[in-house]
């Protein structure tokens, strides 16, 4: 296996992010479950390269908790 940039497929498989127009995506981690050719199904990750293992696995743990509905975007900055 060799590796490969992603971009192109991650938009032919209609992945989306809820975005502002304002908003600076600075790393990001990709997971993809893909069928082998011979037929065996399996988990793919791949990071951004400036993306360090600790948020790499910070990041992971937070999207565990976002899609489990934890944490909510904040709207507003909070009062201080």
């Amino acid at each position: 296996m060799a590796e490969q940039k992603i971009g192109q497929l991650l938009d032919t498989l209609g992945v989306t992010a809820d975005l502002d127009d304002e908003d600076m995506p600075v790393d990001a981690v990709v997971l993809l479950k893909v069928v082998r050719a011979d037929g065996a199904v399996s988990l793919v990750k791949g990071d951004s390269e400036s993306l360090d293992w600790i948020s790499s696995l910070g990041m992971l743990t937070a999207a565990m908790e976002i899609d489990r509905g934890g944490f909510t975007k904040l709207t507003e900055e909070p009062d201080e």
